[in-house]
C-alpha cells in the first residue's frame, strides 16, 4: 500500500495525465501533441530531458568561481598612501569590530549564507528528481520557490561594492577599486541563477505519477 502521508497527493491531477502541456516562457498550456507554443513560439516538452544536465553544468561553474570569490580580494582601499585587500570574510569581521554588526551580518548573511545555501538546495532538488524519494512534492516546490526569490538578494555584494568604487574617488586621500573577487563573485551568482532557471520544476511531480501507479500495482 502506499504510505499515507502521500494519500493527498495521489488526488492531484498533473498537466501530462491531463493530455495537456504548459509553455516554460508564457505559461500558456496546449495539448500534448503540440510542438511549438502560437503565442510565443516557444518549443513544448512534457518534461525537459536536459534539464538536470544543465543544473550540475551551470551549479559546478558557479561553484567554481564562487571559490576564488572567498580567497581573492573583494576590495582594494588605499588610505593617504596605505593600501589595503579586503576578503569578503574579512570584510564582515572588519565591519564587526568597528561595532557595524548589523551590516557586517547582511553582508556575510548575503555572501556567504545564501550562496553556499543556493549550492546545497539546488543540489538536493536535483538528486532528489532523479527517482521516487517519499518526500511530499509541496515541499520540494516550495524549496524551489525560495531558491528563485532568494537569488535577487545574491548580488548585494556587487551592488555594495560598485556604490564605494563610484562615491570613494578622493585621489591621494582615499580611492577605492573591486578586487578580481567581485568579478568572480558576480559570475558565480549569474551561473548559479543559470542551473535554477535549468531546473524543471514540473518534475517535481512526476512523484505523484509513480506513487500512483505503485498504488494501483499493491491493489
Amino acid at each position: 500500500m502506499v504510505g499515507t502521508g502521500h494519500r493527498e497527493n495521489l488526488n492531484a491531477l498533473t498537466a501530462r495525465e491531463a493530455g495537456l502541456v504548459g509553455c516554460r516562457h508564457c505559461t500558456r498550456v496546449w495539448p500534448a501533441d503540440t510542438e511549438v507554443c502560437a503565442r510565443c513560439g516557444g518549443r513544448l516538452e512534457s518534461r525537459d530531458r536536459t534539464s538536470l544536465q544543465r543544473v550540475w553544468a551551470w551549479g559546478l561553474v558557479g561553484l567554481l568561481f564562487y571559490i576564488p570569490a572567498n580567497l581573492y580580494p573583494m576590495l582594494l582601499t588605499s588610505t593617504v598612501g596605505r593600501a589595503s585587500e579586503s576578503t569578503i570574510v574579512g570584510g564582515s569581521i572588519e565591519l564587526a569590530q568597528h561595532g557595524a554588526y548589523g551590516v557586517a551580518f547582511i553582508v556575510f548573511f548575503a555572501s556567504v549564507m545564501i550562496p553556499v545555501g543556493k549550492f546545497v538546495a539546488i543540489g538536493y532538488l536535483a538528486i532528489a528528481v532523479r527517482k521516487p524519494h517519499g518526500i511530499k512534492p509541496k515541499r520540494l516546490l516550495h524549496l524551489f520557490e525560495v531558491v528563485e526569490w532568494i537569488g535577487r538578494w545574491s548580488m548585494i555584494d556587487v551592488f555594495v561594492v560598485a556604490i564605494l568604487v563610484a562615491l570613494v574617488q578622493f585621489n591621494l586621500l582615499a580611492t577605492i577599486n573591486p578586487g578580481i573577487a567581485a568579478v568572480c563573485f558576480a559570475l558565480s551568482v549569474v551561473f548559479t541563477m543559470l542551473s535554477a532557471l535549468s531546473f524543471d520544476s514540473r518534475r517535481i511531480w512526476d512523484e505523484i505519477e509513480t506513487l500512483a501507479d505503485e498504488g494501483i500495482h499493491d491493489r
